[in-house]
């Protein structure tokens, strides 16, 4: 399994990921991968999303765990689905530490110094910083990436393929997340095109 470093740098983009039809989920993953995302996060915001979770796992080259995890008992299923990360839109103690025991690469949501204090707590220092855009963009994070100087940020929320790069182009930056790369109604040949860009987006 790799680590939270690598599974960051391993795309400019993580392609956030609503599966309403499991029957979509293979040959997403298969355009997603084919336009060079690999790492695939399937969020827990509809009833298919972890039978998408094991029918991605199939896919050669995808690196696929779960968004929108909020708490200890969708943590658990997530693993039981083959998880392989876990994104959750904030940080818990409760959950962290339980996320943290387990070896498992974690991404947490933060949004203010605060939160990121708590990550420190539990030895964490990737974070998603969200929601991105309603939180201030770009300079808010800048403000809050300076007194914590070995944070490694994915910022989330509200982010363009016209937006992404100025994002990319910050140090403490390792990818971004977004789910302009899936638009609703998109074919598998349409989100393999969007997908090749914006793995090219890193400045």
């Amino acid at each position: 399994m790799p680590d939270i470093e690598t599974i960051m740098r391993t795309g400019a983009v993580i392609p956030v990921l609503v599966i309403d039809d499991v029957a979509t989920a293979r040959p997403l993953a298969e355009a997603l991968v084919a336009g060079g995302l690999k790492v695939l996060e399937v969020t827990l915001r509809t009833p298919a999303a972890l039978d998408a979770i094991r029918e991605m796992k199939q896919v050669p080259g995808a690196i696929v765990g779960a968004g929108t995890v909020v708490s200890k008992e969708q943590f658990a299923r997530v693993m039981d689905a083959g998880g392989e990360f876990i994104v959750s839109p904030g940080l818990t103690t409760d959950l962290g530490e339980a996320i943290v025991r387990s070896g498992v690469p974690f991404l947490p949501g933060v949004a203010n110094a605060g939160d990121i204090m708590r990550g420190y707590e539990l030895g964490l220092r990737h974070f998603k910083f969200f929601p991105a855009e309603a939180n201030g963009g770009l300079p808010a994070l800048k403000a809050l990436a300076a007194p914590f100087y070995e944070a490694q940020f994915c910022p989330t929320g509200g982010i363009t393929a016209e937006t992404a790069p100025t994002y990319l182009g910050f140090g403490p930056v390792r990818c971004v997340g977004g789910s302009w790369v899936t638009p609703k109604g998109a074919s598998m040949a349409e989100v393999e095109r969007l997908a090749r860009e914006a793995s090219a987006l890193r400045p």
